[in-house]
């Protein structure tokens, strides 16, 4: 059965090669895309105080950090919760960056050697809504999703947030994963195969203003990809074919 932990970090600054370092993370786990409650959460002290900026975004202060364990002292436990589990994490390259470094410092291997894979959120937000806002908060708004408990960032709450994003994200998927069965199923429970060929099936045609919303949508897209999308493509090849007669 699939195992995923949904991942989030808060940290010193913004630049883990810099010597910024993780002062929180936090972990939900889902089996089977059902939340477990086997989560993992610590607060981590960092050796170094917060930036000013890192400060107004986490709340997180730098005397309460003081008496909280070392990354090295926690490193075993983290690494046996997260093995083998793909990670879900909101632009993923930042917190595997920070992740790295610290198992660097501990001269271990990156974390992609100790999990199965990593899902970046913020690149699957990006191809779902090109050109809009995908921050974890626009992407709550967006579907639904209640984060009016988040005034400051912190990791467990958002790695919660970003639990159900990705669900909401996701859930197409599931329509792929039903079990339709088989003929045999069908005699097993009595049902039948109705015959539709004879059905017509009604045609309803796009008003003006969906005509015009489908085309602005087309027109995202079709920018957001440079101009490389199929169907522009195909509009021009007519084109194409007439200028080489």
């Amino acid at each position: 059965m699939s195992r995923q932990i949904v991942l989030d970090t808060e940290t010193t600054g913004l630049s883990a090669e810099g010597g910024d370092r993780i002062i929180e993370i936090g972990c939900v786990e889902l089996v089977a895309r059902k939340l477990t409650g086997n989560n993992l959460h610590f607060y981590l002290n960092p050796e170094r105080d917060s930036h000013e900026d890192a400060l107004k975004v986490h709340g997180i202060s730098n005397e309460f950090l003081r008496d909280k364990p070392k990354f090295a002292e926690v490193a075993d436990e983290i690494l046996a919760y997260l093995k083998d589990a793909e990670l879900i994490i909101h632009n993923a390259a930042f917190d595997v960056g920070f992740l790295n470094k610290e198992l660097e410092r501990l001269r271990l291997p990156g974390i992609d050697s100790h999990v199965e894979a990593v899902t970046d959120t913020l690149a699957m937000a990006k191809q779902l809504y090109p050109g809009k806002r995908n921050s974890l908060d626009a992407l709550c708004d967006r579907l639904g999703v209640d984060n009016s408990g988040r005034t400051l960032h912190g990791a467990l709450l958002d790695a919660e947030l970003l639990a159900d994003v990705y669900i909401n994200l996701t859930r197409g998927q599931d329509a792929l994963l039903i079990d339709v069965g088989t003929a045999d199923d069908e005699k097993a429970v009595g049902t039948q195969r109705i015959d539709l060929t004879g059905y017509v099936l009604p045609v309803i045609f796009a008003n003006p203003q969906e005509v015009t919303a489908h085309e602005e949508v087309l027109t995202q897209l079709d920018k957001s990809s440079g101009g490389k999308t199929m169907w522009r493509q195909i509009e021009s090849a007519p084109n194409a074919e007439k200028s080489v007669a």
